[in-house]
């Protein structure tokens, strides 16, 4: 699945999607909820009400660079490999992520940046690839050989100090400690420009530095929105908070704010984890707002 924006190209590269199974993540959207909000099917939720939802990355294809322009991975999933999860069976994936970037034309040597909308395991787990290293052991390498690795500053502090999260501390050791002690690391603040087309804006809430991304080129916008928004669910009902918020309070006030601003002009809105047709423009749908599939 590809979007154009101006001069800018984003590519969707999925890792895996899951029908149901969701409400560790958005308990308030109980089927009987969701069956109301018709608009959500068939791309976002099924017939039962049980939510679709999207693990994947996103490939920025900008002007400037080397030849290819710049390329940009925005989050890189759950990775293979990986231990210590809170959910048993993020634990261990042999999926064919990198084979399936390579053949839609982005072999990992080719990407130039990769950005991290925020540190959550989902997010992070593509930055690092387990190797063989010496005497029969394995270690942890960056992924992406040529790019330079950009993470919120106050994101980073706050997860590298995390120690009552023992399942955040095996993803910060396994999937975010090794760039950065490779020296792959740029730590950047919430507002920081990218390119001329791309820059990140805050979305704080869903953690202490989220971030989501602005695209702007040619008179032409889209967002990508990070985990302010987990489920299109929470653009009908932004008062449903996920259960992995840091600050549930602050993460409904920022959906609150970003509807309205986005409902109020032709944004393209990508969400990180929406399914199906996964990006379209927010508009008012009464008092709340929808979706324009």
């Amino acid at each position: 699945m590809k979007w154009r924006i101006g001069d800018v190209t984003v590519t969707k590269i999925v890792e895996m999607e899951v029908t149901g199974g969701s409400r560790f993540i958005l308990p308030q959207a109980t089927y009987e909820e969701v069956l109301p909000i018709k608009w959500l099917q068939p791309h976002f939720a099924d017939e039962r009400g049980r939510l679709k939802m999207s693990i994947h990355a996103l490939v920025i294809e900008a002007p400037g660079g080397g030849k290819n322009g710049q390329r940009i991975v925005v989050d890189t999933c759950l990775g293979n490999d990986k231990q210590s999860r809170r959910i048993p069976t993020w634990n261990n994936l042999n999926l064919p992520f990198l084979a399936d970037l390579e053949a839609a034309g982005f072999p990992r040597d080719s990407i130039d940046t990769v950005l991290c909308t925020h540190l959550h395991v989902d997010h992070v787990g593509w930055n690092t690839m387990l190797v063989d290293g010496t005497n029969g052991t394995k270690k942890w390498v960056p992924t992406f050989p040529k790019a330079r690795y950009l993470m919120g500053r106050v994101e980073f502090a706050h997860w590298r100090q995390a120690h009552e999260r023992p399942d955040m501390e095996a993803v910060f050791a396994d999937s975010v400690k090794p760039v950065y002690d490779a020296g792959m690391v740029d730590l950047v603040e919430t507002d920081h420009r990218i390119t001329n087309e791309i820059g990140l804006i805050p979305t704080v809430g869903h953690t202490p530095g989220h971030v989501s991304v602005l695209i702007r080129s040619k008179g032409e916008e889209a967002l990508i929105t990070g985990d302010f928004m987990h489920h299109p669910c929470q653009i009908a009902h932004p008062e449903w908070c996920s259960a992995a918020d840091s600050d549930p309070m602050l993460g409904q006030q920022t959906r609150e704010r970003m509807l309205e601003e986005l409902s109020g002009r032709p944004v393209l809105v990508i969400g990180t984890h929406f399914a199906g047709a996964t990006a379209s423009r927010i508009v008012k749908d009464g008092n709340a707002y929808r979706m324009d599939i």
